[in-house]
């Protein structure tokens, strides 16, 4: 079967979407199917065709996402003739992935981590008018009609529903983890707590809360240290946590960004709880992750982190600064609630995408 992939986003980029599509691309790959990934160019170095791991890459000559949503089109038809099936996710792919199915006349469904609804209005770092245009954006593409809209939990799934679309095109399909990747057992907290966020600038991370938090939590615990490992991407929101952060004295805090994989790992087995704030969450492979390694996570519990965390957490009792705070002061002082272990076998994942697409 040939697979075209249309996405705003791919790797080298960091996020849960594009963990879940380079991960699922390859195991296509493996299991004998031919894979071509149509995304930006959002770094110059990046080159505009390359192969990895047997999936074709081939980046338009475009790095804003706003212009890939309203003129990829013209760089997707191609590929979009030659191929079996389109598969694009929300958000900014959702419109041209869907008109070059409907001029190539192949079947295009999407992924939807989040379907935010009236949320739009009340997450931080964007203005008035972005909130209600993005809100629009959301509404016009629940509606164009994709041949299936798949959740990837079932919060996300009663989101869709919720929204309009029609409840036998939702299909419920789990994002999956390689567990041969984790090992629960490297986990080895530092000397000092060190408390850790890691994962993209989204608006809806929590991010806002952290500063506050930490600076009234380290200036408590002369002993602590906080630990944020994110991209440099996109600049704007970047420039805009750095000043956030300007609060906190240097020498508590470490900033990484970039890291690879196995150094990652190794930055999060060296934390004591990692911190999951956000206003919403999909999945959340930040979370899962950190289950699979057996580190204790701090989260807000809204959107499925309800549905995905376990093991050794805490829930923060309300959705802001001193909400976090409180959580925190529950890890220092070892107040952590337990349940079992969850597992999501990405098998499963790629036997329910592959089910899909033959349908």
């Amino acid at each position: 079967m040939k697979i075209l992939f249309i996405l705003e986003l791919y790797y080298p980029n960091i996020g849960g979407i594009e963990k879940l599509f380079k991960s699922l691309a390859e195991k296509l790959v493996d299991e004998g199917n031919t894979v071509t990934i149509i995304t930006t160019r959002f770094r110059e170095d990046l080159p505009l065709k390359e192969t990895i791991n047997g999936v074709r890459i081939r980046r338009l000559r475009i790095s804003s996402r706003f212009v890939f949503t309203f003129f990829g089109i013209f760089g997707m038809l191609k590929e979009a003739r030659r191929c079996d099936i389109i598969h694009t996710t929300s958000y900014n792919a959702a419109f041209p992935a869907r008109l070059a199915g409907l001029l190539a006349r192949k079947k295009v469904i999407i992924t939807f981590h989040e379907a935010w609804g009236n949320l739009w209005f009340s997450l931080p770092f964007a203005g008035s008018v972005s909130k209600r245009m993005y809100f629009l954006y959301e509404w016009f593409i629940l509606r164009l009609g994709f041949h299936r809209y798949i959740a990837v939990y079932d919060y996300t799934a009663g989101c869709l529903i919720r929204q309009g679309v029609k409840k036998h095109k939702v299909i419920r399909i789990y994002n999956g983890l390689d567990y041969s990747d984790f090992e629960p057992g490297d986990h080895t907290p530092p000397d000092n707590f060190t408390f850790t966020y890691f994962g993209r600038l989204g608006i809806s991370k929590g991010l806002d809360l952290i500063p506050d938090a930490a600076a009234e939590f380290l200036k408590n615990h002369p002993d602590a240290h906080l630990k944020m490992i994110i991209p440099q991407r996109p600049k704007g929101m970047y420039r805009k946590i750095r000043k956030l952060l300007k609060k906190i004295p240097a020498n508590r805090i470490t900033l990484l960004h970039n890291l690879r994989d196995a150094d990652l790992r190794t930055e999060l087995q060296h934390s004591s709880c990692i911190m999951i704030p956000s206003y919403s969450e999909g999945f959340c492979f930040a979370a899962a992750e950190a289950i699979a390694m057996g580190i204790p996570l701090i989260s807000s519990g809204k959107g499925a982190l309800a549905e995905v965390v376990c093991g050794k957490h805490i829930t923060m009792e309300s959705q802001d600064a001193e909400g976090l705070s409180e959580a925190l002061e529950k890890a220092y002082a070892g107040d952590w609630e337990v349940t079992p272990v969850r597992r999501f076998d990405f098998d499963d994942t790629v036997r329910e995408y592959l089910k899909l697409y033959e349908g």
